[in-house]
């Protein structure tokens, strides 16, 4: 919105110009997610505990701590994430850009799929909501339509095509089989977000890092100088990612003010799934789907964890992890929750720049 009314007065105001650069708009959007995360973020946890007296609903199957501790704790807080992204981003990007679109479309509808989820909870007080076979349809023809619409206006030339990190010039041709590739993608990563969110502080720190690190990769496949001399294939109208993407970081911040130990608000699926469904469909428009993979490793982890404990079980009778997914395995193993999410965090960091490694090392 803001680039709008730059243009019209910009051949008055020379300083305008300003605006016109990705970097100061990225960090304008950052500060102003977090600004709209500390001003409503008491306020909507306020409207939450009215109509949620008795708080999310915890895992009966879960640690038999968090019974205790986390009980009345609301959830739904991902409308305050939500809000922040979508707000900033309206502020401080070139609207015209179809990719900011197709990535707040994925975000706003994955985003409803869990605020559904979670009213379900609420409502019935129980942990399960949507049933699982529901909630994958939808996420499939939500996953659908955004990557058709992200082949439709990526250059065809690239459309399709897988690339490879530390590999220079090689990419592979998947065809129509990127269109199930491209929805496992957006699935699985709105998905563990949502598996990783089990202790305050844990998943939105590492969901931080992602979208910091995709910002830096946004910026430098948007920009022709910069990607051809990492020898990084050029996307035009890529670089326009780091706005929404330094929207996720400023409302990340925001929402850890009051997610932090002992947590005020539970992101819910409302969170989860719109922030794992943004980074998903991000990385598929910039051609980094398998550096996300290491970018966001921890994810991938905790993901694993609840995969091999469940075909351990059906297949052996025998669990390889005490709980999963993984973090729950350490509560178990008597690890304090703090030191969980601090470790977590850490290993986050270093996937993060093993990552962002591969931009250099080819």
């Amino acid at each position: 919105m803001i680039v709008y009314f730059t243009e019209i007065f910009i051949s008055q105001f020379s300083f305008l110009n300003l605006f016109n650069y990705i970097t100061f708009r990225a960090g304008g959007a950052t500060l102003t997610a977090l600004f709209i995360s500390l001003m409503f973020g008491q306020r909507i946890i306020n409207k939450l505990k009215t109509i949620q007296p008795k708080g999310q609903p915890i895992r009966k199957d879960g640690p038999e701590n968090h019974i205790v501790k986390k009980s009345g704790t609301p959830t739904m807080g991902g409308i305050l994430i939500l809000l922040s992204i979508i707000l900033s981003t309206i502020i401080w990007s070139d609207l015209k850009n179809i990719f900011i679109w197709i990535v707040l479309i994925a975000t706003l509808s994955f985003g409803s799929l869990g605020f559904i989820d979670d009213y379900l909870k609420i409502k019935f007080y129980s942990s399960k909501g949507l049933q699982a076979k529901v909630r994958i349809l939808f996420q499939i023809i939500i996953s659908l339509l955004i990557i058709i619409m992200i082949i439709r206006f990526l250059p065809k030339e690239i459309s399709t095509y897988l690339n490879f990190p530390f590999l220079k010039d090689f990419s592979i041709n998947l065809s129509w089989l990127f269109v199930p590739f491209g929805i496992f993608i957006i699935i699985g990563s709105s998905n563990a977000v949502n598996l990783t969110d089990g202790l305050d502080g844990l998943a939105i720190v590492p969901v931080m890092i992602v979208g910091f690190s995709f910002a830096i990769i946004s910026y430098i496949v948007g920009n022709l100088v910069f990607s051809n001399y990492l020898q990084i294939q050029y996307i035009p109208g890529s670089g326009e990612l780091a706005i929404i993407c330094g929207a996720l970081v400023g409302a990340s911040l925001g929402f850890l003010w009051f997610n932090a130990p002992p947590a005020m608000v539970f992101m819910g699926d409302t969170g989860s799934l719109s922030m794992g469904s943004l980074i998903g469909t991000i990385a598929i428009i910039v051609k980094h789907e398998i550096v996300l993979g290491i970018i966001g490793g921890l994810f991938v982890f905790e993901t694993l964890s609840v995969i091999v404990q469940v075909l351990s079980y059906k297949i052996t009778g025998k669990r390889i992890f005490q709980m999963a997914p993984l973090h729950h395995h350490f509560e178990k193993k008597g690890w304090a929750e703090s030191t969980i999410v601090i470790r977590f965090w850490i290993i986050a960091i270093v996937l993060a720049l093993v990552g962002l490694a591969t931009l250099k090392i080819r």
